[in-house]
């Protein structure tokens, strides 16, 4: 059999360390544009839900929420009903630097897919798709600090 994740992991880590490079510039560093993109796509998602998207555990998550917090890219504001929940939105330094995250992500979109018809990346794209469920189901499993057997 084809080590098919190996490729992925591959292409994941080769574009996780370009962006990491691009955007040093922008103080962000080790994959926080990550959790900038999701904020700003998702303003007032609270930190579980941004780890759960990620699919990185919460201190990992917390970690970075911190670090953006600080930098001045993202603010936490309580939840108007309960007041344990903390929301996260970007702030206008956040909001300014995501145009060129989107356009970092696009651009290497295209250079990854180039002579690709669209046929084939939606082919590319279900297939992806139906392998990143069959994962979730493990790594929900593990992450209730259960061990796989195998």
């Amino acid at each position: 059999m084809k080590d098919v994740l190996r490729e992925v992991g591959m292409i994941a880590r080769a574009l996780d360390s370009i962006s990491n490079i691009e955007f040093k510039e922008y103080d962000l560093t080790k994959g926080q544009y990550l959790y900038l993109v999701r904020i700003c796509e998702n303003p007032g998602i609270i930190q579980e839900k941004l780890a759960e998207m990620i699919k990185v555990d919460r201190t990992t998550a917390a970690r970075a929420v911190k670090k953006l917090e600080m930098n001045g890219f993202i603010e936490k504001k309580e939840d108007n009903q309960n007041k344990k929940i903390k929301k996260l939105f970007p702030t206008e330094k956040g909001k300014e630097i995501y145009p060129y995250i989107k356009r970092e992500n696009d651009y290497s979109k295209t250079v990854a897919l180039e002579g690709f018809s669209e046929r084939e990346v939606d082919t590319i794209f279900n297939l992806l798709q139906r392998v990143r469920k069959n994962v979730e189901k493990d790594w929900e499993f593990v992450k209730k600090g259960n061990k796989r057997n195998y």
